[in-house]
Order: structure tokens, then C-alpha cells, then sequence
């Protein structure tokens, strides 16, 4: 399990992103800071793996917070932003901080999910046995991105307003879960039902994925999909 420490002044909004959080498999809060120094105590004290960061506290920022776990003798923590400041100046911060992602407020819950799928797939790169290779890298800082199962160069080009990220998180639901409708993967990847199609019928066309029709007593049929791996050749 990946520990997170959710750090925001707004006792709501840290409640949210800790449900947020404890919907993605493999993740779980260990604990709740409202302030800079509060969050620097509780990463000594519970030694998270992860921080979800925000920038604006009421006695230092998110940014030195950042600095002061990079210096010499804190614990081992990265960081997520979560955060309403969008200055270029502030993201440069981050980014040189060491910062993993950087999320702008508001943001919706498949976002935030997105952001902690990659993060994990990262983390297992470098843990898993023998010597991480060029792909395992690139996943780790975030450089070009893996295309999904399936989705090899022989397959067709990924539609435009799709992602690379998105697209494995519906994969992954949809192996998960052996058969889904659009609306099901809307449910479960925290995507609108458009946007649930669009990658499941990308999938189809890839040949990674085929649909069925389900005839109801009533209606248009349903279309149920299943992910049936890479396509042939």
C-alpha cells in the first residue's frame, strides 16, 4: 500500500481528497495536516510515501515545505500538488522542488486518480527485480508516454482529447472488471459516459477490446465490452 499525508487548510477540501484517495486501489491516508509545520511533524512521525500538497497554508507554504523535506535528514516523501496557485513562477518551484505532479484546483476525481495511477506505475518500475530499462524510466519522469495494452504502433492513432493516462485506467478497470458497459467504466474510472466510450470504442478499433449488443425488454440494446488483449499481428 502506498501511504499518503493529505495536506490542505480547508478541513473539507482534505476530507474530499482523502475519499478521493481511498477510492484508488492501493493507496491509503495516514493522516491529515493543516498547516506547513503540522505536515513536516506528521511525514517525521508516520513517514508517508506520498504528499498531496497544497500551496496556499496558513504559516509556510506548500513550496517550502517541499524544500525543507528535500533537505538533509528529512524523511523520504514525494510530493503531489494540489493547489490553486497556477503562476508559472510557483510550478517552476514545484517542478524544481521535485515536485511528482502538479493538479490546479478544481479538478475532477478522474484527474487525481490519473496523476496516482501513474505515480504508482512508477514506483513498481523501480521496485520490481533486475535493472529498470528505458520504458521503466520514462515512466518514473514522466517522459513519453507508454501507449496502453494493446495499443501497439500497428494500431490506430489515439483520438484527439484522449490521453495515454486515461486510457490505462480504463483498461485497467475493464480487465478488472471482465465485462462493462460504458456507463459501468463511467462509474467505476470517475469519467463521463462520453468520455468511457470513446476509450472503450478506441479499444475496439484496436482490436484490444470487442463489443457485444445486450437486447433489454425495451430500448436501444446495450453495448457491453471486454478486453480480449492485443491485437494480432
Amino acid at each position: 500500500m502506498i501511504r499518503v499525508l493529505v495536506v490542505d487548510d480547508d478541513f473539507m477540501v482534505a476530507k474530499v481528497n482523502r475519499r478521493l484517495v481511498e477510492r484508488v486501489p492501493g493507496f491509503t491516508v495516514v493522516g491529515e495536516a493543516r498547516t506547513g509545520a503540522e505536515a513536516l511533524r506528521l511525514a517525521e512521525e508516520l513517514r508517508p510515501d506520498l504528499l498531496l500538497l497544497d500551496i496556499y497554508l496558513p504559516d509556510i507554504s506548500g513550496i517550502d515545505v517541499l524544500r525543507r523535506l528535500r533537505g538533509g535528514g528529512s524523511p523520504q516523501v514525494d510530493a503531489l500538488m494540489i493547489t490553486a496557485a497556477r503562476e508559472a513562477a510557483t510550478v517552476r518551484q514545484a517542478l524544481h522542488g521535485g515536485a511528482v505532479h502538479y493538479i490546479i484546483k478544481p479538478f475532477d476525481a478522474a484527474a487525481l486518480r490519473e496523476r496516482l495511477t501513474r505515480y504508482q506505475e512508477a514506483r513498481r518500475a523501480l521496485e520490481g527485480p533486475g535493472v529498470p530499462g528505458q520504458d521503466d524510466v520514462d515512466r518514473v519522469f514522466g517522459g513519453a508516454a507508454a501507449a496502453p495494452s494493446g495499443a501497439g504502433a500497428s494500431g490506430p492513432a489515439m483520438p484527439k482529447g484522449l490521453t495515454p493516462e486515461s486510457a490505462r485506467l480504463v483498461e485497467g478497470e475493464l480487465r478488472r472488471a471482465g465485462e462493462a458497459s460504458a456507463s459501468e467504466c463511467a462509474g467505476l474510472t470517475g469519467l463521463s459516459r462520453v468520455s468511457a466510450r470513446r476509450y472503450l470504442e478506441y479499444f475496439v478499433q484496436a482490436g484490444s477490446a470487442e463489443v457485444r449488443l445486450r437486447y433489454g425488454t425495451a430500448g436501444r440494446p446495450e453495448r457491453r465490452y471486454r478486453w480480449v488483449g492485443p491485437p494480432v499481428g
